[in-house]
């Protein structure tokens, strides 16, 4: 699969890019990349909920009234989850929502997600560019450039741009990555993906091709 390169007015400059096919263009596997977006925000939880139950309520533990004869229903303690200000039964206690996932199976996910965005014609290349200076402004233009600035963008750099990070901090919709740092996650989050140039040979080193 061939794309054009395009400059950051969003003119193409000529040149032409190899994506291969065993990146942008295999059989997508719809369950791997739903196990790995599953994980991925799984792992994100905290997990610090907590409700008291009737054994950690303060008060007393003396029965509110007789068993029987009284003409309604029996009743315990000021802790039964049964009255206003009593414990929650079986209410939610700290946990680790985290679980693993085997290593190929990430990565068939990552390779599905891309496929399935150069599939729909998502995916843009940028030659490589820096700002001289980080500017929001920069940053709008570049969407508006390639006609994306109404829809999420995801901007993946070939290593650390501390101006380009900056100019993109305070939009929405706007997420700057690293290539050897992409997930499933933020592929599938996205609704274009923006290549510069250089980060495309990082993806071949990072799955091996």
């Amino acid at each position: 699969m061939e794309l054009s390169v395009l400059n950051i007015t969003g003119e193409d400059t000529g040149r032409k890019i190899e994506l291969k096919d065993s990146i942008f263009g295999i059989e997508p596997n719809n369950h791997a990349v739903y196990l790995d977006v599953k994980q991925y925000m799984a792992n994100r939880r905290q997990g610090t909920h907590k409700a008291k139950e009737r054994g950690e309520i303060r008060g007393s533990s003396k029965k509110i009234k007789r068993q029987k004869g009284t003409g309604g229903a029996r009743a315990g303690n000021i802790k039964s989850p049964t009255i206003v200000g009593g414990g929650r039964a079986f209410g939610p206690r700290p946990r680790d929502y985290s679980f693993k996932l085997n290593k190929k199976v990430k990565q068939l996910a990552r390779l599905s997600a891309l496929s399935m965005k150069a599939a729909t014609n998502n995916i843009f290349v940028v030659e490589n560019f820096n700002f001289e200076q980080p500017k929001t402004q920069n940053m709008i233009t570049l969407q508006k450039n390639f006609k994306i600035d109404s829809k999420k963008m995801l901007l993946i750099l070939p290593e650390q741009n501390k101006n380009i990070y900056l100019s993109s901090r305070n939009l929405q919709g706007v997420d700057v990555i690293i290539a050897s740092e992409l997930t499933t996650y933020k592929i599938v989050d996205a609704t274009n993906l923006l290549f510069v140039e250089g980060s495309i040979g990082v993806l071949d080193e990072v799955f091996g091709n």
